[in-house]
C-alpha cells in the first residue's frame, strides 16, 4: 500500500478510518473504488497498529484448522458480486473450491488485504492512502465542522469524515472470581500474540465459554496427553453447518406480531421446515433477511427477554461450525480429550502442582494448569476500557444503543447526546449490534461498508460542471467519460467490429483511465463471457452496474442491462434453469438506439458473437434492415447485411455486399466471413481457397478467430477432394496448440469428423488432442445447443460412448433446444458408434429439419448431413445417398461429391 507524507492541510477532503481489520478494509475498498469511479479526489488515512490491513484479530490466526464459519459463497467483499472470493481463491491455487466450501480464516485475511491493495492501486491518482501504525485514543470536534483524532503516539489527524471500524469490544471477564483474575495462570486475551505459548504440552486447560472462540482454541490445544475442559452456563457447542446445505425457507408473515406470538410462529416455522426437509437450518437461513426488521420491531423489554431467555439457543444455531471443524471436535470429545461442562465458575484456588483448582457453582471441580477466557467480546463498545469509545460517550458525541448495547446511529452515522446525526462520524459492524442485533458477519458488514462509503462521499461530490460536449464513439454516440478513455474505447470498438485481436486490451486501458466508465466495464464483461477474453466477467459486470448507476445516460444504462441479461441468460442455460429473455432486451435496445454498433454486432450471429436465436426470423434480419438508415452504407453494417443475405440464400447479393465492404475496410472480418460462405455455397472452391488463404496471411494477420477462417479454407480443400491439403491445413493451423477452447471443439473437431466421413482422413483421427484442449465441463455440460452439437460430433469422432451418454443426460435437463435436438442427436450418433446403421439413418434424417434451431451457419450444421450421407452408404441405402448427392451438386459444384456419386454408380 502506498504511503504519502503528511504535509499540512490538503486541498482534498480527508477521510480517516479507525481500524483496518475486516470492517475497516471493506470500508476502505468501497471508498477507493467509489471515489475513483466518480473522480472524487480524496486523502484516505487508515489508523491501526496491526502490521497488515484486513486481518484484525479474526483473520490473523495461521492455524489451518481455523475455518470461516460462513461458506465461501457468503464471504465476498462485495454485496453485488457474491462470487468474488471464490474466484480469488481459484486464481490463487484453489481451483476446485466451491461456494459451499469453508476456507481458512488466514486465507480470508489474505483475500481482504489483496482486495484492498488492488483497490488502492486502481484508485491511484484520485485517492491517496496512508497507514498510521498506531491507535486512536480520542475524537473531538474541530474547526469547520471537521473532526480531530488523537493518536497514541501523540500525533493528531484532522479529517472531514471519520469512520470507526474498531470491531468487537474486548470483554472484561466480569464472570471471573477476583482470585482467578489475579492469577498468572489466567489468560484473559487468548488471541494476543504468544498468549498460549507458555502452556505445556501435557498441561490441562479450562476454556470458559463454549462458543466459536472456544472451539477454535480447543483445536489449537488438542493433543494426546492433554484434557481440554470447556464450561458455559448452557454447556452447548455451536451447531455444525450442513455438509450439503438445502435452499433457505422464508418464514411466514411475521410483521407486527407481539413477542410471545413471534416466538410461537417461529417455533412452528422451524418444526414445519424440519418435517418437510429433514433439517432446521433452511428455516433459520430463510429468517436471516428478516432479523434486523424483527429486532427493531421489539420493545426494550422484549429485547431484554430475548437476551435472557433465547439468545444462547439463537447463537448456538445461528453461528455454526464448518463441517470439518465439527468433525474434529466430535473426535476429540469421543476420545475424552475435550470435555464439555454446564455451569458457572464459582471460585479458583492454587493447586498443589502449581496449577488451579476451579470450582463450578454445582460443587464440581476441575484441576487444570491454565484457565482461558473464551466468553467473547462485550456488548458495550467501551466494555474493554477503550479510551476512544469511552471519550465519545463521555463527551456526548455518541450515545449507547438499545439496552446499552453498542451505540445509536442513523444509517451508520452516530447520534449525539441530543439525538442528532450532524457530525461526519460513522461506524459499522459490532458497534451497531444494539440497533441491528445481527451485524458482526461479513454479509452484513460489507453492505454497511457500502452504505457508509456512499454517505461519506455524498457531500464531497463536485459541483456540476458547465454542460459541454461529451466525446463520442465512431458512430456519434456520446460516451460518459473523458477524452482519453473515450479514445481507448473507440480503439476497442474498432477492433470488435472488424473482428480483430486485442479489443479487451483497449477496453481495459479505458477503464484504467476512468474506473467509472460503465461501457468499458460492460464491454470487458461481454468479451470475457462470449469470446473467452481473460477478464473477471462477474467483477467487470458488477463494476459496469455500479458505474452506470452513478454516471451513465439512458443508452448506456440500456446497454449495461442488455449485457447483464445476456450473461444471466447464458448462465441460466448452462445450469438448466429458465433464462431471462436477453434477446428481447437486445432487440428493444437496438430499436431505441440503432446506431449502437457494439449492440448490433452482438445481435447478428456472424463470427464474433452468438447473436439472437432466430437469425432467419424477424429479429436478426429485421434488425439489420431496420438499422440501415443509422449507418448510411457504412462498411460495418454492409458486412452484417452481407452475412444475413447469404444465410437467406441470396448468394449473389451477399457477394456484392461483402466485396463493397472490403473495398472500404479490407480488414472487416464480418465481410470476409460472409464472402467465405459465398464462395463455398457457390462452389467456387479454388477461388475461395486462394483468396481466403491470401487474406489470412495479409489483412487477417491480426484477426480474432483465425482458426475459423482456416476452417473455411479447409472446407474448400475438402470439397476439392484434396486429402493431403486437408491434413497439412489441420496440422499447420487447426491442431491443438494452434487452437484451444471452444474454437478447437467447433472448428478443429468438426473438420476431423468431416474428413473421416468423406474418407479424406484414413486411420484414427487425432481428436483426443482436441478434447484435451477443451475444458471437460464445456464438452460434457455445454451452455448452448450449438456447442453441444459440436461436443457430440467430437465425442463420436473419439469413440467415447460413455461421454456421449453423459452429454445426452446433461442436454435432457438443459434448455428446450438441447432437449429436443441434442438428445436425439446423441442417440443417432450412438447408433453410428455401435454401427446400427438403419437406426442411425432414421434418426439423423428426422433431425435435419430441426437443426436450424441449434444456431450457427448452414456450413457448420452440414456436418450432420455429412454423417447421414456416411450412414446411408454404410446401411446400403445407395439410392437415397445418390439423391442426396445429386441435390447437393445441383446447388453447388464439388469434386468430392462428384467422386462419391461416381462411387455409388459404380
Amino acid at each position: 500500500m502506498s504511503v504519502v507524507p503528511e504535509s499540512g492541510r490538503s486541498s482534498r477532503p480527508t477521510v480517516a478510518v479507525v481500524g483496518a481489520g475486516a470492517a475497516g478494509a471493506l470500508v476502505a475498498v468501497q471508498l477507493c473504488e467509489a471515489a475513483a469511479r466518480r473522480r472524487t479526489a480524496l486523502d484516505l488515512v487508515l489508523v491501526d497498529p496491526a502490521p497488515e490491513a484486513g486481518r484484525g484479530v479474526a483473520y490473523a490466526t495461521e492455524v489451518p484448522e481455523h475455518r470461516l464459519n460462513v461458506p465461501v459463497g457468503g464471504m465476498s467483499c462485495y454485496p453485488d458480486d457474491p462470487g468474488h472470493f471464490r474466484r480469488w481463491l481459484c486464481r490463487h491455487g484453489e481451483s476446485t473450491v466451491t461456494a459451499a466450501d469453508f476456507a481458512s480464516r488466514y486465507r480470508y485475511g489474505s483475500y481482504l488485504a489483496d482486495t484492498l491493495g488492488r483497490a488502492v492501486i486502481a484508485a491511484h491518482g484520485t485517492v491517496s492512502v496512508r497507514r498510521l501504525r498506531t491507535r486512536a485514543t480520542g475524537c473531538s470536534d474541530a474547526a469547520g465542522g471537521r473532526l480531530e483524532l488523537r493518536l497514541a503516539d501523540g500525533a493528531t489527524v484532522t479529517a472531514d469524515s471519520v469512520v470507526l471500524a474498531t470491531g468487537p469490544a474486548a470483554g472484561r471477564a466480569a464472570w471471573a472470581p477476583a482470585e482467578l483474575v489475579a492469577s498468572d495462570r489466567f489468560v484473559a486475551r487468548p488471541w494476543s500474540p504468544g498468549a498460549l505459548d507458555q502452556v505445556g504440552e501435557a498441561e490441562d486447560v479450562l476454556l470458559v465459554g463454549t462458543g466459536l472462540t472456544a472451539v477454535d482454541l480447543a483445536l489449537v490445544l488438542d493433543r494426546p496427553g492433554r484434557t481440554v475442559h470447556a464450561v458455559s452456563r448452557s454447556g452447548l457447542l455451536p451447531q455444525p453447518h450442513a455438509v450439503a446445505p438445502l435452499p433457505a425457507v422464508p418464514p411466514p408473515g411475521l410483521a407486527g406480531l407481539p413477542f410471545h406470538r413471534l416466538r410461537r410462529e417461529l417455533t412452528r416455522h422451524f418444526a414445519a421446515t424440519r418435517r418437510v426437509h429433514g433439517d432446521w437450518r433452511p428455516a433459520l437461513d430463510g429468517l436471516r433477511p428478516e432479523i434486523v426488521r424483527l429486532w427493531q420491531g421489539l420493545s426494550d423489554d422484549e429485547r431484554a427477554e430475548f437476551l435472557g431467555r433465547d439468545a444462547t439457543l439463537w447463537n448456538v444455531h445461528r453461528h455454526r461450525m464448518a463441517p470439518s471443524t465439527a468433525e474434529t471436535v466430535a473426535r476429540a470429545r469421543a476420545a475424552r480429550r475435550l470435555r464439555i461442562h454446564a455451569g458457572r465458575v464459582a471460585s479458583a484456588a492454587p493447586g498443589r502442582d502449581g496449577g488451579l483448582v476451579v470450582s463450578f457453582d454445582d460443587g464440581r471441580e476441575v484441576r487444570v494448569a491454565w484457565v482461558v477466557d473464551c466468553t467473547g467480546p462485550g456488548l458495550k463498545v467501551d466494555a474493554g476500557g477503550d479510551p476512544l469509545w469511552g471519550g465519545l460517550l463521555a463527551d456526548g458525541l455518541a450515545v449507547p444503543g438499545p439496552l446499552g448495547i453498542g451505540v445509536s446511529t442513523e444509517r451508520g452515522r452516530l447520534l449525539d447526546g441530543g439525538g442528532r446525526s450532524e457530525r461526519p462520524l460513522f461506524t459499522l459492524g459490532a458497534s451497531r449490534r444494539g440497533e441491528l442485533w445481527e451485524t458482526t458477519a461479513i454479509p452484513e458488514i460489507r453492505a454497511q461498508a457500502k452504505e457508509v462509503a456512499e454517505a461519506v462521499l455524498a457531500p464531497l461530490a463536485r459541483a456540476p460542471r458547465a454542460v459541454r460536449r461529451r466525446p463520442t464513439d465512431q458512430f456519434g454516440l456520446p460516451l460518459s467519460t473523458h477524452a482519453a478513455a473515450a479514445a481507448s474505447f473507440r480503439c476497442g470498438l474498432g477492433r470488435v467490429i472488424t473482428v480483430r485481436a486485442k479489443a479487451a486490451d483497449a477496453f481495459t486501458r479505458a477503464t484504467e483511465l476512468d474506473p467509472g466508465f460503465a461501457l468499458g466495464h460492460a464491454a470487458l464483461a461481454l468479451l470475457g463471457h462470449e469470446c473467452g477474453a481473460d477478464v473477471d466477467v462477474a467483477r467487470e459486470l458488477a463494476e459496469a452496474q455500479r458505474s452506470v448507476r452513478e454516471r451513465g445516460d439512458e443508452r448506456e444504462r440500456s446497454f449495461v442491462d442488455v449485457v447483464t441479461r445476456r450473461i444471466a441468460e447464458h448462465d441460466a442455460q448452462a445450469a438448466g434453469g429458465v433464462p431471462s429473455d436477453g434477446d428481447t432486451a437486445l432487440v428493444e435496445h437496438l430499436d431505441r438506439f440503432p446506431a449502437d454498433a457494439f449492440a448490433l454486432g452482438i445481435a447478428v450471429p456472424t463470427i464474433a458473437f452468438s447473436g439472437v436465436a432466430d437469425l432467419d426470423g424477424t429479429r436478426a434480419l429485421g434488425l439489420v434492415e431496420r438499422t440501415a438508415s443509422a449507418y448510411e452504407g457504412h462498411w460495418f453494417h454492409t458486412s452484417l447485411l452481407s452475412f444475413v443475405r447469404q444465410e437467406q440464400g441470396r448468394i449473389g447479393e451477399a457477394g456484392e455486399l461483402a466485396r463493397a465492404a472490403l473495398a472500404a475496410e479490407p480488414a472487416s472480418g464480418h465481410a470476409v466471413h460472409a464472402l467465405a460462405h459465398v464462395h463455398y455455397e457457390s462452389g467456387e472452391h479454388g477461388v475461395g481457397r486462394d483468396w481466403l488463404d491470401g487474406w489470412i496471411g495479409g489483412h487477417g494477420r491480426g484477426a480474432v478467430h483465425r482458426a475459423h477462417f482456416s476452417w473455411h479454407v479447409a472446407l474448400h480443400e475438402l470439397a476439392l477432394d484434396d486429402s493431403a491439403a486437408v491434413r497439412r491445413r489441420w496440422f499447420a493451423q487447426l491442431a491443438p496448440g494452434q487452437v484451444n477452447g471452444v474454437r478447437a471443439l467447433v472448428d478443429s473437431g468438426s473438420l476431423l469428423w468431416r474428413a473421416r466421413m468423406s474418407r479424406n482422413w484414413t486411420g484414427r483421427v487425432p481428436v483426443d488432442g482436441v478434447l484435451d484442449a477443451v475444458a471437460r465441463e464445456l464438452v460434457e455440460r455445454p451452455a448452448t445447443a450449438f456447442t453441444a452439437l459440436h461436443s457430440a460430433v467430437a465425442l463420436t469422432a473419439a469413440g467415447d460412448l460413455p461421454a456421449l451418454r453423459r452429454l445426452s443426460t446433461h442436454a435432457a435437463g438443459a434448455d428446450p433446444v438441447q432437449r429436443e435436438v441434442i438428445v436425439p442427436l446423441c442417440g443417432a450418433l450412438q447408433a453410428v458408434l455401435e454401427e446400427e446403421w438403419t437406426t442411425a439413418v432414421r434418426e439423423l434424417r428426422g433431425l435435419l429439419p430441426s437443426l436450424r434451431r441449434v444456431g450457427g451457419s448452414a456450413a457448420q450444421r452440414e456436418v450432420i448431413e455429412e454423417t447421414l450421407l456416411y450412414a446411408l452408404v454404410e446401411a446400403g441405402h445407395s439410392d437415397t445417398a445418390r439423391d442426396l448427392l445429386e441435390r447437393r451438386l445441383d446447388r453447388r459444384a464439388s469434386p468430392l461429391d462428384r467422386r462419391r456419386l461416381a462411387g455409388l454408380s459404380a
